[in-house]
């Protein structure tokens, strides 16, 4: 992985990371659905105002927008459903280790519908970093658990599950359509399920609509998921999913950062041995090998057959 591309995966699992807090923060003005559909639509309209004013282009073919509308399924119907209903159920501990089960899911998958393969030290590098999440977590996995705490696993593996599937889809667009009006349009899309539920569960205009939440919500919209799906989108167009992924074992160590150096959290030599499992883990995935080289060059090839094809068919398309 080139180093810019580096520098945003980074920046990617940093935002992620500052998602966490922000969205326990806005529990305390909005109920959990209606949260995460003003969320996606917030998100999804700034990224298609933005799309728009650039001059960027609509997605083009049916079979693109059935495959938006799975995206927008997964990454956010699923995925915000899940992440927003886990915390009421279970410890941090626990849905940090559920939750970076993410990347093994996405290996899988990436083998079977990308023909990604991992070598031993790919493998090797993956089963290390989420050693190094059970490190992490492994003093929360240790206290008590509420009696719903299944409820709470099975939203979490809603989530990952989500993610997982629509990062492979995204992956198979790659090059096909614009980043910044695809995540746009999907998050959309995604948002209308959520709306539909809070307005069949919850009290939606019992929203409290303070500064502070205000703030909140544009900062989780805006950073935490339109900058995040448009910068993670440019990821996946020049690196196979197995090696991007990785870089998500990093989310809960950005977490426990930023409690260690703003809220006074003290950290233990579980986590010091887990976040050096971690980083060894995801170093091993992304090292060049000479198979993971071959392959990256046939990512580049075939992304850019698809730019060709994309800009092919919108001259056409203007032509007639």
């Amino acid at each position: 992985m080139k180093a810019f591309e580096f520098s945003k995966a980074i920046v990617v699992m940093l935002l992620w990371a500052v998602c966490f807090p922000l969205i326990t923060a806005g529990f305390a003005y909005a109920p959990h659905l209606t949260f995460a559909a003003l969320r996606a639509f917030v998100a999804g309209a700034a990224l298609l105002a933005v799309g728009l004013a650039l001059g960027r282009p609509l997605p083009r073919g049916v079979g693109v927008w059935i495959t938006l509308a799975f995206v927008a399924l997964g990454a956010t119907s699923l995925a915000y459903l899940g992440m927003f209903h886990a915390a009421e159920f279970v410890s941090p501990g626990i849905a940090t280790v559920i939750a970076n089960t993410q990347p093994l899911l996405a290996a899988i998958l990436a083998r079977v519908f990308l023909n990604e393969h991992l070598d031993a030290q790919g493998k090797f590098g993956l089963t290390l970093g989420f050693a190094g999440i059970l490190f992490i977590a492994a003093p929360q996995l240790v206290t008590s658990q509420t009696e719903n705490y299944i409820i709470g696993i099975a939203y979490i593996l809603l989530a990952a599950l989500g993610i997982t599937a629509s990062n492979v889809l995204i992956k198979r667009m790659a090059g096909k359509v614009d980043a910044i009006m695809a995540m746009g349009i999907q998050m959309l899309i995604g948002g209308v399920p959520l709306a539909i539920a809070a307005f069949a569960f919850e009290q939606p205009l019992g929203v409290i609509w303070s500064p502070r939440f205000i703030l909140i919500l544009a900062a989780l919209s805006l950073f935490g998921s339109a900058l995040v799906y448009w910068l993670w989108v440019s990821i996946l167009q020049k690196t196979p999913l197995n090696r991007a992924n990785a870089f998500s074992f990093l989310v809960p160590i950005f977490g426990l950062t930023m409690g260690a150096m703003f809220f006074g959290e003290t950290l233990g030599w579980p986590q010091f041995v887990g976040i050096a499992l971690t980083l060894v883990g995801i170093a091993l995935v992304n090292r060049r090998s000479g198979p993971v080289a071959r392959y990256q060059l046939e990512q580049h090839l075939n992304v850019a057959r698809n730019k060709v094809e994309y800009k092919t068919n919108e001259i056409e398309t203007e032509i007639r």
